[in-house]
């Protein structure tokens, strides 16, 4: 990512902050380089099993050139993909965890490496999102994958 990308991903995610500025500070200072960021406004994240996740990304890989964000966590135990806000509230999916209106996420500084969650393909500051149909047919893919050769990934 370039500088003046990071920085125009790091305006796009600081704007859904209440207090913008005090969150930009909070990535410069925090060791960890996260901040805590209100879903539900810009974006909604739906949350897959790692495994499941991670099969799902490289679908979505090959039926578009960039996806919207992506977050993996610690060990790649759950992967988050963003896609538009609202989403969480209408999607009906077993194992799918969602942080939508009302729910917050630990968000790393795009562009730089942290200590834990990480983005595995990180916002370009454009607004650009997974489209939820899109991400459905992707992870029925995956799991169809999985069900198929097991976790390998190929």
């Amino acid at each position: 990512m370039t500088a003046s990308g990071s920085k125009t991903a790091v305006e796009w995610l600081a704007s859904v902050a209440p207090d913008p500025d005090a969150c930009r500070w909070e990535w410069e200072r925090n060791p960890l380089g996260v901040a805590l960021l209100p879903a539900g406004r810009r974006w909604d994240v739906l949350i897959l099993p790692g495994g499941l996740g991670g099969h799902t990304l490289d679908v979505l890989t090959r039926l578009v050139d960039r996806p919207g964000p992506v977050l993996a966590d610690f060990g790649d135990e759950r992967i988050g993909f963003f896609v538009p806000p609202g989403t969480v509230a209408r999607w009906l999916g077993t194992g799918v965890r969602g942080a939508g209106a009302g729910t917050w996420i630990v968000v790393p500084y795009p562009g730089r490496a942290t200590g834990g969650v990480r983005w595995l393909v990180p916002p370009d500051g454009s607004g650009t999102l997974t489209d939820p149909t899109l991400l459905e047919l992707a992870m029925h893919e995956a799991a169809a994958h999985i069900a198929r050769d097991g976790d390998k990934r190929d």
